[in-house]
């Protein structure tokens, strides 16, 4: 990748990785709402009990529901501001689409989650909000990425990428692509047995398929380049929930299906051990699409392949 063109922003970066965290709590939240059983404790939508600004009764779901709009409409104002100030700071076209990008994501997600109360919680809507909910904290990860020191004052690769294929069978690009791929089948398998869309079984038996995946790409990625930080990093992060989200979806499970499956309401198990699943979904998903986005930034586009005589031909990584 060519050098960057603008210079390092340490006021911005910050501000981006803030929305990061903001968006992260965001989930959370949203978790809570889904956990809690909390969708429609706010019947209307846009405004709250018929108001845009007044709190409504703070009592039982609406404490869950409208906290969750509240840290929704932060969000909200937060991806305009550090839209604006990207188009007028950052010289990069393609980090002015990035947050046009984002703030469209965004809108759309309010949106989504707007039509879960008015068509009172359809699983496919309810599933796209999910969805576009984490697609939303990949994007602002990689905002809080491409503003950081190092993405911005070193445009060349680290060195410690071997120059020529050392491991058979397929790259590391096609597995990070692959992954996220992967990681978004589940996302949509979870989300439908959430919203009651869906039975257990789709998102029971693809965990294990998209973990052995994951851990394949990672130990791949660990072995072909184990002095690239930037690779080794999200590499070793991405072992290390996947571990902890298999143990968290197994607690799931049993809290939620079998221990509580004749449960009145949700009991306090059930709600940690799902919103605790959720969130570690999501800092999984947005792991695996900075892997990516690091692999396929330092990992040569070609490598050279040795011919008779000497000479070299670029083929395709």
């Amino acid at each position: 990748m060519k050098a960057a063109s603008t210079p390092y922003n340490a006021a911005h970066h910050r501000f981006a990785v803030f929305i990061a965290v903001a968006t992260f709590a965001l989930i959370i939240a949203g978790a809570l709402v889904t956990s809690n059983d909390a969708g429609l404790s706010v019947p209307d939508w846009p405004t709250s009990y018929g108001s845009y600004y007044k709190l409504p009764p703070w009592t039982g779901g609406i404490i869950y529901e409208h906290s969750h709009r509240m840290i929704a409409e932060v969000t909200g104002a937060l991806t305009i501001a550090i839209t604006v100030w990207t188009w007028f700071a950052d010289r990069r076209r393609w980090m002015k689409a990035l947050a046009l990008g984002a703030l469209g994501t965004i809108i759309f997600q309010g949106i989504l989650g707007g039509l879960t109360v008015l068509h009172f919680l359809p699983p496919l809507v309810s599933s796209a909000h999910a969805a576009v909910g984490q697609t939303f904290f990949c994007i602002a990860c990689a905002i809080a990425l491409f503003t950081g020191r190092r993405w911005v004052r070193d445009g060349s690769a680290e060195e410690g990428f071997p120059r020529e294929n050392e491991l058979q069978g397929p790259n590391l690009r096609a597995l990070a692509l692959l992954s996220i791929c992967a990681m978004y089948l589940q996302l949509f398998f979870g989300a439908m047995f959430r919203h009651h869309g869906m039975g257990w079984l789709p998102h029971i038996v693809n965990a294990p398929l998209v973990a052995l995946l994951l851990t394949w790409t990672a130990i791949r990625a660990l072995s072909q380049y184990p002095r690239v930080a930037a690779i080794r990093r999200p590499a070793i992060a991405i072992l290390f929930l996947v571990m902890i989200q298999l143990c968290l979806g197994f607690l799931a499970f049993l809290t939620r299906v079998e221990w509580g499956k004749d449960a009145a309401q949700p009991e306090m198990a059930m709600v940690i051990s799902t919103v605790a699943h959720l969130a570690v979904g999501a800092l999984l998903l947005a792991s695996t699409v900075i892997f990516a986005i690091q692999v396929w930034r330092g990992v040569p586009a070609a490598v050279k392949e040795r011919i008779p005589g000497g000479a070299r031909k670029p083929v395709a990584a």
